[in-house]
C-alpha cells in the first residue's frame, strides 16, 4: 500500500501568472525543487494537467491531473467535432498557449492530450477524454 498520495486535484505553486487560465493545460516543473506549473512553452511538452482555480505567480493553484477516468473541460482553439484527438494549440501564438486544437492537417509531430466528447468552438471549455494516444506524425 502506498502512503502520502493524493487522488484527483492538488494544490501547487503558479510558476507564472496564470490568472484567467481556468481550463488550460499546464504542464508541472519546479523552482528550486519546489513543484510548480507553468503553461506549455513547446508543442510537444506533457501538458498532463488542467487549472480548475486560477492565480498570479507565486500563488496556490488547483490543478487536476488529465486521467482517462474522468472528462475535462479544456479551452479550444479553432473548432472540433466529437471524437477528434487534442493537441496543444501553437505555443508560438502567446494567447494559445495551454489550449487545445484539433490536429491540424499542417506537417509537424504532435502529442495526442484527449479526444473530443462534444463539438466546440474557438474560446469554448470543450468537453473532452483524455486520452495519452502518444505523438502523430503528420506528413504532407
Amino acid at each position: 500500500m502506498q502512503s502520502n498520495v493524493k487522488s484527483g486535484a492538488i494544490r501547487v505553486l503558479a510558476g507564472e501568472d496564470l490568472s484567467d487560465k481556468e481550463g488550460y493545460l499546464v504542464k508541472m516543473t519546479h523552482a528550486s525543487g519546489v513543484p510548480e506549473v507553468v503553461l506549455p512553452t513547446a508543442n510537444g511538452d506533457d501538458a498532463l494537467y488542467v487549472v480548475e482555480d486560477d492565480g498570479e505567480d507565486a500563488e496556490f493553484v488547483d490543478v487536476s491531473p488529465l486521467t482517462p477516468d474522468r472528462q475535462v473541460r479544456i479551452k479550444l482553439e479553432g473548432t472540433c467535432s466529437p471524437g477528434d484527438r487534442l493537441v496543444l494549440a501553437d505555443v508560438a501564438t502567446p494567447a494559445d498557449k495551454g489550449m487545445v486544437r484539433k490536429i491540424p492537417t499542417a506537417a509537424g509531430t504532435y502529442r495526442v492530450l484527449a479526444v473530443a466528447e462534444e463539438a466546440g468552438v474557438d474560446g469554448q471549455l470543450v468537453l473532452a477524454r483524455p486520452a495519452h494516444l502518444g505523438l502523430v506524425t503528420v506528413t504532407e
